[in-house]
C-alpha cells in the first residue's frame, strides 16, 4: 500500500479509501491509484479487507450435504442465483459440507459469507434454527418451518396450488385412483403437495385414499424409487390409472414400471411430473406432462431478496411466490370407458 501511496502521490489512507469506497475520492485521484496498483500488482489482501469492512461480498447457498451431484432443477435455480450474484458483484459459495465434519472443533468457526440461502427447508430444520439464533441474514427457497413461516424471507412455489392443478387435471379426465409419489416427508413441500392433492378431492366430493399418497426414499436413486413404487403399488392396488410424480426423474421410474407391466401411456397409465426443464426429454415416449417449476427464477429472487436485506443490513420478512405451470404434452388421457372409479 505504501508503494502505491509513493508511486500516485498520495497517502496511505487515501490508497485504502480508494479501495475500501469507506470515503468519497476524486474520480482523477482514484483513476490515478488504480493505474498505480495496476502497474505495481498491488491487490488488497482479502481477509484483511473484510475484517475491516466487516463482508466478504459472498453468498452462501447451502444445500443438501448428500446432493454432491445436481439434477437439472438444482442446476436452473444455481443458474438464477449465479446470475443475480453476478450482476450485483456477488461471489456464491455452494455449501454441501456435512453434520460429521461441521461439528469437529477444527471446522467451528464463522461462515464467510454475509448471508445465505437455504435450500430444501425441512419441517424441523437445524439449519434455520441455527441462523435464527446467531442472528445470520438468509432467504429460504421454499416454505420454512411452519413456526417461522411469518417471521423468515423466503422464495416458494405455491405448492399447495401446483398440486392442486395437476390432481384437478386427471381428475377431470375421469381418473380417482391416483398414486401420488410425493417429496420426502421431512421436506415442507410434501405437506404443501400433499395438502394440494386432497383439497383437488374435497372440492368435488370426493375422498382419496390416503395409502395412494407415497413419500420418496432419499436413500434410493430417483429413478428406481419411482419404478419400485409403481411394481409395488399396481401389485397391492391395480385399479391405479395415474401417478403424480415428485420429478422426472421419478417419472423415469415410473415409465420403466409401466413398459415391465404391459401398461401403455396414456392409454392405461397417466403420468405427470413436477419439473423444470427435464434433461431427459428423449426418454419420455410419449412425451411427459409436466408442472413446470420455474427453478431459475426462484434462485434469482432467492438471491435478489437476501442481496436486498445485506444492502439494507436487516432482516427483511418478505415472502416472493413464483407461479409454476401446467404443461401439457401427452403423457395424460382419459380413464377407459367401463374401467372402476
Amino acid at each position: 500500500m505504501g508503494d502505491v501511496a509513493k508511486d500516485a502521490g498520495v497517502s496511505k489512507s487515501t490508497v485504502s479509501n480508494v479501495f475500501s469506497g469507506k470515503r468519497s475520492i476524486s474520480e482523477a485521484v482514484r483513476q490515478r491509484v488504480l493505474e498505480s496498483a495496476n502497474r505495481l500488482n498491488y491487490r488488497p489482501n482479502y481477509f484483511a479487507r473484510s475484517m475491516v469492512t466487516k463482508e466478504t461480498r459472498i453468498i452462501g447457498l447451502v444445500m443438501d450435504s448428500r446432493k454432491v451431484k445436481f439434477n437439472q432443477y438444482n442446476l436452473s435455480f444455481i443458474n438464477g442465483v449465479l446470475r443475480e450474484c453476478s450482476s450485483q458483484g456477488y461471489r456464491l459459495l455452494i455449501d454441501t459440507l456435512p453434520s460429521s465434519f461441521r461439528n469437529k472443533v477444527t471446522q467451528m468457526t464463522s461462515e464467510p459469507v454475509d448471508g445465505e440461502i437455504i435450500l430444501d427447508p425441512l419441517t424441523v430444520d437445524e439449519r434455520v434454527e441455527e441462523r435464527v439464533k446467531s442472528g445470520r441474514l438468509m432467504t429460504i427457497i421454499g416454505k420454512p418451518p411452519r413456526k417461522y413461516e411469518a417471521a423468515l424471507p423466503y422464495v416458494n412455489n405455491d405448492n399447495v396450488q401446483a398440486a392442486e392443478t395437476a390432481t384437478s387435471y386427471l381428475l377431470e379426465l375421469g381418473h380417482r385412483n391416483i398414486l401420488m409419489i410425493n417429496a420426502v416427508k421431512k421436506h415442507t413441500v410434501s405437506q404443501d403437495r400433499k395438502a394440494g392433492f386432497m383439497l383437488s378431492y374435497s372440492k368435488r366430493g370426493l375422498s382419496p385414499d390416503e395409502e395412494l399418497i407415497v413419500y420418496r426414499d432419499d436413500a434410493v436413486s430417483s429413478a428406481e424409487f419411482g419404478y419400485r413404487t409403481v411394481m409395488k403399488w399396481m401389485e397391492k392396488f391395480p385399479d391405479i390409472t395415474a401417478v403424480i410424480a415428485d420429478t422426472d426423474q421419478i417419472a423415469l421410474g415410473v415409465y420403466r414400471a409401466a413398459m415391465e407391466l404391459g401398461l401403455s401411456i396414456p392409454d392405461d397409465l397417466s403420468v405427470i411430473a413436477f419439473n423444470n426443464d427435464t434433461v431427459y426429454p428423449g426418454e419420455f415416449h410419449p412425451p411427459l406432462t409436466s408442472v413446470e417449476l420455474n427453478g431459475e427464477i426462484l434462485g434469482q429472487e432467492a438471491a435478489k431478496l437476501l442481496i436486498e436485506q445485506l444492502v439494507a443490513k436487516n432482516k427483511l420478512v418478505k415472502q416472493v411466490t413464483i407461479q409454476s405451470r401446467l404443461v401439457l404434452r401427452a403423457s395424460c388421457g382419459p380413464i377407459k370407458q367401463g374401467f372402476p372409479v
